[in-house]
């Protein structure tokens, strides 16, 4: 895959656990044990550091899964991969990029539904006061992608720089990783870049939670719809405990504590949801390794 040559103004630690519910730390064990509990994989989105509202999740998931969960923050996505192929986590909310590169290394759980859909969009972003309209306004700037592994983030731009006969190592003057979309929002509004890709639904989410910091950037260009970024699990996992936690999932919208949570997460709910939603992402990695 060819990758921009790139700084980052957040280099990603190994990995960062939250422990929560009162779980010990986190270890590689060869199956699940019902005693040990669920470890759950997450990335920084707009959730950084929230440890209340991961508190307040954990208690819903024990309520309706009878398991203990133990979220796990890394800082990066192919931490994650890492991880759920060593057999490390049990379920990992990740992006579709990562699921379709590793398609047979996982098995899809569940989707979350954003404004009565699975999907949603990639937002490329600029200075609100730039006279920056479409991506030829933006050679020889600065750039600021989110993940190498993010399809909203990083896959998509450079998709679009193809299409447009353009190479994506040369459109931009300089471009850099800030391995968190909130981070992206942050870089562009502080001027540290001129513009950024995001996932639009952490746009939208940080307009309502933090509105000083997305009124300082304009989005320029918004993709089509693509599968939101879903929870999987490992292939090799035990199938009936993925039908338990896709279960738990569906029910937070039954009682008022996952409510609650939905609410902060600013989602309607999950689904089962199909591979297929994931198509145009795939399409898009065949076009990058053509």
């Amino acid at each position: 895959m060819p990758v921009p040559s790139t700084q980052s103004i957040q280099r990603p630690r190994r990995r960062r656990e939250v422990m929560l519910a009162g779980l010990t730390a986190v270890v590689a064990r060869p199956a699940w044990s019902r005693a040990a509990g669920v470890r759950f994989g997450l990335t920084p989105v707009f959730l950084d550091d929230r440890v209340r509202l991961l508190r307040r999740w954990g208690k819903v998931f024990e309520g309706t899964l009878g398991h203990s969960v133990q979220f796990v923050q890394f800082s990066a996505y192919n931490q994650v991969v890492d991880a759920l192929r060593a057999g490390q986590l049990e379920f990992a909310w990740l992006c579709g990029y990562p699921f379709v590169l590793h398609r047979r290394d996982m098995r899809l759980v569940a989707v979350p539904q954003w404004r009565g859909r699975p999907l949603y969009q990639s937002y490329l972003i600029a200075d609100a006061d730039a006279r920056v309209s479409r991506l030829d306004d933006l050679q020889g700037k600065t750039f600021a992608y989110s993940d190498p592994l993010s399809n909203s983030g990083f896959l998509y731009p450079q998709h679009l720089l193809r299409q447009q006969r353009r190479d994506p190592a040369r459109h931009f003057g300089r471009s850099f990783f800030t391995y968190s979309h909130r981070h992206v929002v942050e870089a562009v509004a502080q001027g540290l870049a001129h513009a950024g890709a995001v996932d639009g639904y952490v746009w939208e989410t940080l307009a309502e939670i933090t509105p000083q910091v997305t009124a300082r950037t304009r989005v320029i260009l918004r993709s089509p719809d693509f599968g939101f970024p879903p929870i999987v699990a490992p292939a090799q996992g035990s199938a009936a405990l993925s039908q338990a936690f896709l279960r738990a999932l569906q029910a937070m919208g039954t009682h008022p504590e996952g409510q609650a949570v939905l609410q902060e997460l600013r989602l309607d709910g999950f689904v089962a949801g199909e591979p297929a939603l994931f198509d145009s992402i795939a399409a898009m990695v065949r076009g990058q390794q053509a």
